[in-house]
């Protein structure tokens, strides 16, 4: 059985080999190990499929009513070896996924004690805002900051066919290669997802949350497509963006040209829209006696 698949993957495509996703295995630091545990995975439950399919069919065949019998077959109960099979094998299968499911989750989420790059990801109806932190790479290069970029929702492109967005026109977030990037994603009003698709790992935004991180070490250069994976309203298809990975010195300089632009500063959480709904303000403390006339909320000035 193992020579018969070992043969059979000599004659896969690299894109069936990684099981079809997008990307490849060093496209981020992480993007490999995802790939492992997807493609394990899908041969494991393939094997799983095959085997089932083919007890049920051999059962079908071996028991089936022969011509002239009558009447019911002989039943059979309380077969101890065939019942702790099917309930040890399901369980070990189960154990097993969960196991190195959570190892791989414990890798992804880990977060780098030091990262070289801090970014703030805002998610908002229906469009992006990116602040460039800042910091250092290990060997002492400045990674330029206090910069950000305002997005607006992909537009329909003038010309192309129906359905194309101007690329050109969409929030592009600058990462430089082979660096600890770190990314604070938060959301300005309802709950967004960021998701760069060929990074293969997408993570909610939610508003009130200020704990989720995304870190990785982008390994490949090049432009990837990212968009919003939570229905979020409208025009949740048009929130799209673009993450560009380029050298250290090409990132400092889209960051500079920012700042020459008037684009110096933060978009903080002073831009979001919740911040302005009744109730969100602590409520002042009432004499006693007094009480609180419906719709009546003390919001944070």
């Amino acid at each position: 059985m193992a020579a018969t698949l070992v043969v059979v993957l000599a004659g896969c495509t690299q894109a069936q080999l990684q099981g079809w996703l997008p990307g490849n295995a060093d496209t981020t630091n992480e993007t490999g190990d995802i790939m492992a545990l997807w493609f394990t995975s899908w041969v494991i439950l393939l094997v799983v499929g095959l085997v089932t399919w083919i007890l049920i069919i051999w059962a079908a065949v071996m028991y089936r009513r022969r011509k002239g019998q009558t009447g019911l077959p002989i039943q059979l109960r309380y077969n101890l070896p065939i019942e702790i099979f099917y309930t040890v094998v399901p369980l070990i299968l189960v154990l097993g996924f969960f196991a190195f499911t959570a190892r791989t989750q414990n890798v992804l989420e880990a977060r780098f004690d030091e990262p070289e790059v801090k970014i703030e990801a805002y998610g908002k109806r229906w469009a992006w805002d990116f602040n460039y932190l800042g910091g250092q790479t290990e060997d002492g290069q400045v990674v330029e900051g206090d910069a950000y970029t305002a997005g607006v929702q992909a537009v329909d492109a003038a010309r192309g066919p129906q359905g194309s967005v101007n690329e050109e026109l969409l929030p592009t977030l600058y990462l430089p290669v082979d660096t600890k990037v770190e990314i604070h994603l938060k959301a300005r009003d309802v709950i967004h997802s960021f998701w760069v698709v060929d990074f293969l790992y997408k993570k909610d935004m939610i508003p009130g949350v200020d704990t989720n991180y995304f870190t990785f070490i982008p390994q490949e250069e090049g432009t990837f497509i990212g968009k919003c994976a939570e229905l979020c309203g409208e025009y949740h298809s048009l929130m799209l963006f673009q993450v560009k990975v380029v050298s250290l010195d090409e990132y400092n300089s889209q960051v500079r040209q920012l700042k020459d632009a008037g684009f110096e500063g933060r978009l903080g959480d002073e831009y979001n829209a919740n911040s302005t709904l009744p109730g969100t303000g602590a409520p002042e403390m009432l004499e006693h006696g007094e009480e609180n006339t419906p719709g009546e909320e003390n919001n944070e000035e």
